[in-house]
């Protein structure tokens, strides 16, 4: 079991690996829901399978490339993201971004939790003949997110030996599964399909970007046990190639489903369309070995969030942190699952909005990265005004004020099904870009703007400090 903190990783236990990111960014895509995503670049893009393609590749590379690039600063400092964080934005200055970042992953654990126990309703469904009752999903949803709070109590071993293993057994069954469509597709009506708008392919980049976008603050988290002399470039190359194994083949497999099943880009429960699609001695695997790798996602990101939340000052230890987000989830996931299914589209709006956030901190933190930020260890924990963070009443004001104004700025652009900002109507807004309009805001400004003067001695580190980011 894992019990190190908030607390950077000392040099002596700096052993990882960079090829263990990939495996583990695999595993972080483990989920049918990208099956939905890829229906509805079919069915309400009107894309056709190349262009699918084109946006998927598209998608993970800028996606999941930031995901990389802000994962070196893990190798910098040693410290999780929201951790690092702390010596950009000032130590009550970071308290911004961690919320926001805190109740964003409420919505993505609260979104996996009920569909990996949606996952397990459809096999007991078809292996038993079992439906479902109010209790019975309230004890499949406990047992989930049970299994998911075990795995991310245990660490970031058991974190990556889960990956590997689900990596291997998902990639295997996924393999089955395309070989079923490739000889029971109508390949005629799939590959005559007519090309769709440039606009709309900009526009399903910019929506499976943003997921993938999702995870930027969680990757220091799961590299700050490589060594000082790791590659950025292989760790950039092994987090985009994780990602892309896993992403590009869902989604196309998503397109090819919805060319005969249109209904799938619209199900709310995707796993009991997909069952049916399947033959049953194929079906059951899939579903079952879906339902693992969704409880490794949500594993990855409740070990995140226990982190998020001691950096807004909940002194209690790792584990514990990490149990109080289960327990938010299990709580929001029986709330949606049992009262308020219909808030289903309301609940992906909310997440649309908050990737707008993600975008925010990653456009600060992705500028102070290359500027060469080196990260004191003690200062990173130090909270109170004796801090070398502590910058200006707990403030890094630059970094603040690029951050809010970027995140205000993707608002306006921004429009979902209870929230129009007044720029959404324009090509930006149409096309979805909210997202990238923000990441360009607070990353031009905090350019441009002086960098905080921290207390003496506050980037003893000073391995990397002062020089630009190197690969």
């Amino acid at each position: 079991m894992e019990t190190r903190g908030l607390e950077p990783v000392p040099d002596s236990e700096r052993t990882g690996r960079v090829r263990t990111l990939f495996p583990t960014w695999v595993g972080a895509n483990l989920t049918v829901l990208l099956l939905t995503v890829g229906a509805g670049l079919i069915v309400f893009n009107g894309l056709n399978l190349w262009q699918v393609l084109a946006v998927a590749l598209t998608a993970s590379v800028i996606g999941f490339g930031l995901v990389g690039l802000v994962s070196i600063a893990g190798r910098r400092g040693g410290a999780p993201g929201m951790a690092l964080s702390r010596a950009v934005f000032g130590q009550r200055g970071n308290l911004l971004p961690g919320a926001l970042t805190w109740v964003a992953r409420w919505g993505w654990e609260t979104v996996n939790a009920v569909t990996g126990t949606y996952a397990v309703l459809a096999v007991l469904d078809l292996l038993l003949g079992v439906t479902g009752s109010h209790r019975l999903t309230l004890v499949t949803l406990l047992a989930f997110v049970g299994c998911s709070c075990l795995v991310s109590g245990l660490g970031l071993g058991a974190l990556r030996v889960c990956c590997t293993w689900s990596a291997h057994l998902f990639g295997g069954v996924s393999v089955l599964v395309l070989v079923h469509l490739i000889g029971s597709t109508d390949w005629r009506d799939v590959l005559g399909r007519p090309a769709g708008p440039v606009t709309m392919m900009i526009a399903g980049v910019g929506t499976l970007a943003a997921g993938g976008l999702s995870w930027a603050p969680s990757g220091p988290d799961f590299a700050r046990y490589l060594p000082h002399t790791a590659s950025g470039r292989a760790m950039i190359g092994a987090t985009v190639g994780g990602a892309g194994i896993a992403y590009v083949p869902m989604v196309l497999m998503g397109a090819v489903m919805a060319v005969a099943e249109p209904g799938l880009a619209v199900t709310r429960d995707p796993i009991a369309f997909i069952g049916p699609l399947l033959p049953g001695w194929l079906s059951v695997p899939y579903l079952l070995f879906a339902v693992v790798g969704m409880v490794l996602i949500n594993a990855m990101s409740l070990y995140s969030a226990g982190f998020t939340a001691q950096t807004l000052g909940f002194m209690i230890p790792r584990t514990w942190a990490v149990g109080v987000n289960a327990a938010i989830s299990l709580l929001l996931g029986a709330t949606l699952m049992l009262t308020a299914a219909g808030f289903l589209d309301s609940f992906v709006s909310f997440l649309t909005l908050l990737a707008v956030t993600f975008s925010a901190w990653i456009g600060v933190f992705g500028v102070d990265l290359l500027r060469g930020r080196a990260y004191d260890p003690a200062a990173l924990l130090d909270t109170t005004p004796t801090s070398a963070y502590w910058y200006t009443a707990g403030f890094a004001v630059p970094a603040v004020a690029a951050w809010a104004t970027g995140l205000v700025t993707g608002l306006l652009f921004t429009g979902v099904r209870w929230f129009q900002g007044p720029l959404a109507t324009t090509w930006i807004g149409r096309q979805g870009l909210g997202w990238a309009a923000t990441i360009t805001v607070s990353a031009a400004l905090y350019a441009v703007l002086p960098r905080s003067a921290g207390r003496p001695g506050g980037e003893r580190d000073g391995r990397e400090g002062g020089t630009p980011l190197h690969f």
